[in-house]
């Protein structure tokens, strides 16, 4: 008993933490980059976290307000208590003082967050669909350069967590799916309250895997202690829910109402143009930034900075092209079950923000969520061209040439980004 619970535990960290020495480097260099940005921008700036400032000092993440209550219940049912311990441990770091040392440790957090996320999609690309370690390598440092990771590296936010769950909980169930075996009821539960709690549509993607254990739709049985299994997550999360806001279920209603009449209101822009530079772009190349005037509702007023459309037509053809690269391997790899896993998950955020238009005109800060599907895709494109060299060399060339863009302008709108900084914190 004990020395299976050991090699159960053993597991736990080597699926959490690198278990080889590239696994190690990735890792470390993720952490050292990242970390040294958060590290320069928590030290030197207040953005992070200014008492005074609630929402929106930089594209629209709610620091403050995340920090101090994990966000609002009805999206966030359980962040509350999470984010509870995470304020506990950067005051622990500060001595109880929420100054520069207070925002070193939530920027750390952050980055740790992220860094092991990189690391979740690295351990998918070698160990899922076992592709070369030079594309591998590649397709994580062109994840890497998004603007997603990049913001969330150093941001205490909601979105930050949910990328790290989102990417560890996708490899570990294509580790179960691959060897045909079922997910278990306790890893299952620990899912969607840890995804669902920071996010309650999350939820869904718990149980999308489980739709395609084998031949769930062929055995009773099967079926059976699959819908069980589904039950047993929903009641736990349901009850825990309900005790978070001491059983009065009627204001979920009434708040959810609420926050989508207030983050469903489309702007003056196109919706062609939302979806593409924000939904589909902003989480992934920064577009033309704009200021704002912004006030706290208490006397204080403050700049925030955000991001508009693109102004070239060339980020427009980045995107189209690697949308085009999605749907190529989408189409070439429709059989597998694995792809179909990411593809239908990805396609629940396309109807909550792209149909549904919750928080288009914003869903650039969305991208936690769904924009590790990217680089896994682009994987699964690479597998399935495996025994054609020239097509495999093609494919390597134009994600390079995505790559050297992307990097360029990522950190030419950084340089912007530090502006800002500079001016105003």
């Amino acid at each position: 008993m004990v020395s299976k619970f050991k090699s159960k535990f053993i597991n736990i960290l080597k699926l959490l933490f690198p278990s080889t020495g590239i696994e190690l480097v990735v890792f470390l260099f993720f952490l050292v980059v990242y970390g040294y940005l958060g590290s320069y921008i928590a030290i030197h700036h207040k953005i992070i976290f200014d008492s005074r400032i609630p929402w929106d000092a930089y594209f629209s993440f709610d620091n403050k307000s995340i920090v101090m209550t994990g966000g609002s219940f009805e999206r966030h049912p359980l962040s509350y208590y999470f984010f509870n311990w995470i304020r506990e441990l950067a005051l622990l770091f500060s001595d109880g003082k929420m100054d520069g040392n207070f925002r070193f440790a939530l920027a750390w957090f952050s980055n740790i967050a992220v860094s092991l996320s990189i690391l979740q999609i690295f351990k998918y690309l070698k160990n899922i669909i076992q592709l070369p370690l030079a594309v591998t390598l590649l397709l994580v440092l062109f994840f890497g350069s998004f603007s997603t990771p990049i913001l969330l590296s150093f941001t205490p936010e909601n979105f930050t967590y949910t990328l790290f769950l989102l990417t560890l909980f996708n490899y570990y169930s294509a580790i179960k799916l691959k060897k045909e075996k079922k997910i278990p009821a306790l890893a299952l539960v620990f899912s969607g309250i840890t995804i669902g709690g920071l996010t309650v549509t999350n939820i869904i993607k718990v149980f999308i895997p489980v739709l395609f254990e084998k031949d769930l739709f062929r055995s009773w049985k099967k079926f059976g202690h699959a819908a069980l299994r589904v039950a047993f997550v929903c009641i736990s999360f349901i009850l825990l829910y309900l005790n978070r806001i001491d059983f009065k279920y009627q204001n979920i209603f009434s708040k959810t109402s609420e926050q989508y009449e207030k983050f469903s209101n489309v702007k003056s822009t196109p919706m062609w143009d939302m979806i593409s530079s924000y939904f589909f772009g902003g989480n992934i190349l920064f577009s033309n930034f704009l200021i704002r005037d912004k006030h706290n509702m208490k006397g204080f007023d403050y700049k925030g900075i955000i991001m508009d459309v693109y102004s070239s037509w060339v980020p427009y053809i980045f995107i189209a092209v690697l949308l085009g690269l999605i749907l190529w391997s989408y189409y070439k790899n429709f059989n597998n079950k694995l792809v179909q896993v990411l593809m239908i998950s990805f396609f629940l955020d396309i109807v909550i923000h792209c149909i549904m238009r919750f928080g288009i005109h914003t869903s650039y800060i969305y991208g936690g969520h769904f924009v590790f599907v990217y680089p896994l895709l682009l994987g699964w494109l690479f597998y399935a061209y495996k025994e054609s060299p020239k097509i495999l060399s093609f494919l390597s060339v134009i994600l390079c040439i995505l790559w050297v863009y992307l990097a360029t302008n990522n950190y030419l709108r950084m340089t912007e980004f530090f502006w800002f900084l500079n001016q105003y914190y």
